[in-house]
């Protein structure tokens, strides 16, 4: 919405030219994204506090948690708010892949957020399978519609990092992809959100990342240096990455150990389905996974400790997720929770690294 305002004053006035560069609002929605988490923050805490909208902790997990028991839950709702809010008046409302990704923030969210209201008020979400099922809609429909609306190739191609001249054509395999990436995804932080500030960090830093691609990929003098595709319009993705950048860190500031507030499902289901579909668009796959590895590996732990359990009757870990087992080892919170981050960060620049290496 202010984007379009500021090209209209534009007319009058030079100054106003600068809300054109893509660098610029990308900044400045980040910036706006953190100052509404900062200051919704304490009203929606002390708002979810009054109503007893408190975390359940599952008396087979770690003792450790027992003390988290009634931490306001749902501060999802803060970050979704925050990028949506900072989107619509930044983004450039004509791009098909800025609704595209709102879309999906928004549907995942609104999944996420059912599943926490009938936890808190029920005892228990959604089933999993029902839960899968929505997800599964949401994601087939984002994938379906990025595929319908490509207008170049290079937009349903497989691109490998590294191999300069590998682009494969996927066809209809790209729709394949694009669920398995933005369902897997938005499990994978679900997954990983189990310690204060654990899932938040990463994610900023993984968004940010992806912001850097997205302006790339969308430029087309430094895509074509980098020899990675060029996209038109796909800057405008990076203007939504700086609001998952700016939110995600207002949000870590009362999430932070020892947490003010849990970001619950709504949180967690649309912040992993964002980098899922994002990571689509910029057609970057393999280079997310790779610097959302402690998504991966976290998700990888949960998918061995059960076939382990039912083929053999032998657990791997001493509980799943990955963070758990590092918890009955008696490591503290704030240990794992940082080193994940360092491995994070490790990865996120490995990642970035490919697009030069070429």
């Amino acid at each position: 919405m202010l984007l379009w305002l500021t090209q209209y004053l534009s007319e009058f006035h030079s100054v106003f030219n600068v809300f054109e560069y893509i660098t610029f609002r990308t900044i400045v929605s980040a910036i706006t994204s953190l100052v509404i988490a900062l200051c919704l923050g304490p009203v929606v805490i002390r708002r979810f506090a009054q109503s007893d909208i408190g975390e359940t902790i599952r008396d087979d997990g770690p003792t450790s948690h027992i003390s988290k028991r009634g931490t306001p839950t749902m501060g999802g709702l803060l970050i979704v708010l925050s990028i949506l809010i900072s989107t619509l008046l930044w983004g450039d409302l004509a791009s098909r892949q800025v609704w595209i990704v709102v879309g999906v923030i928004l549907g995942f969210g609104l999944i996420g957020f059912v599943d926490d209201y009938k936890k808190l008020n029920e005892g228990k979400g959604i089933s999993i399978k029902w839960k899968y099922f929505l997800q599964s809609v949401v994601g087939l429909t984002a994938a379906v519609v990025m595929f319908a609306t490509a207008t170049v190739p290079e937009e349903t191609q497989l691109i490998v990092p590294i191999f300069k001249d590998v682009a494969i054509p996927l066809g209809f395999g790209f729709i394949v992809l694009s669920y398995l990436m933005i369902v897997g995804m938005s499990n994978s932080v679900n997954f990983t959100d189990g310690l204060d500030g654990l899932a938040i960090m990463p994610t900023v830093m993984v968004g940010a990342a992806l912001g850097l691609i997205a302006y790339l990929v969308g430029h087309s003098e430094f895509a074509q240096y980098l020899q990675i595709p060029y996209i038109p319009g796909m800057g405008e993705v990076a203007i939504i990455c700086g609001c998952i950048v700016g939110a995600g860190l207002g949000f870590l500031w009362y999430n932070a150990y020892p947490a003010q507030v849990f970001m619950g499902d709504v949180g967690a289901l649309s912040l992993g389905s964002a980098l899922g579909v994002i990571g689509v668009l910029v057609r970057h796959e393999i280079v997310l996974l790779i610097m959302g590895g402690v998504f991966v590996v976290e998700t990888a732990s949960v998918i061995a400790q059960v076939v382990s359990y039912k083929t053999f009757g032998k657990r791997i870990f001493q509980m799943a997720p990955l963070h758990h087992h590092f918890e009955l080892k008696k490591w503290p919170e704030p240990r794992i929770v940082v080193r994940f981050w360092i491995i994070s960060f490790m990865l996120v620049l490995v990642g970035l690294s490919m697009l030069k290496l070429r």
